[in-house]
């Protein structure tokens, strides 16, 4: 059974900080990438970072400089440190595993989303 469990999530004033943790198990392909994904209300998910098991980075334009994604490739953890927040980063951050099967197709999973909100 496929696990991703999200933590790290709350509230916190502007230009606070605060750090996303997703543990993933019970994945059998191998990963080719992890990040995170935000989405509000009424609007489409969006990708904030990514990291793939080479460790190339990949972030949203509206993040980067702030935030900074990381992973244990032993652990299958992905990590998200998020410095200097910004109301407009207040959304519920979802945790996402990419793997491919042996066969050549890709799987994604997706943590049950964790509420990050920063108060002006």
């Amino acid at each position: 059974q496929v696990q991703l469990v999200e933590s790290g999530g709350g509230l916190v004033q502007a230009g606070g900080s605060l750090r996303l943790s997703c543990a993933a198990s019970g994945i059998i392909f191998s990963i080719r990438a992890m990040g995170w994904y935000r989405q509000v209300p009424g609007k489409q998910r969006e990708l904030v970072a990514t990291i793939t098991s080479g460790g190339s980075t990949n972030y949203a334009d509206s993040v980067k400089g702030r935030f900074t994604i990381s992973r244990d490739n032993a652990k299958n953890t992905v990590y998200l440190q998020m410095n200097s927040l910004k109301p407009e980063d207040t959304a519920v951050y979802y945790c996402n595993v990419r793997a491919r099967a042996s066969w050549g197709r890709e799987y994604d999973y997706w943590g049950q989303g964790t509420q990050v909100t920063v108060s002006s």
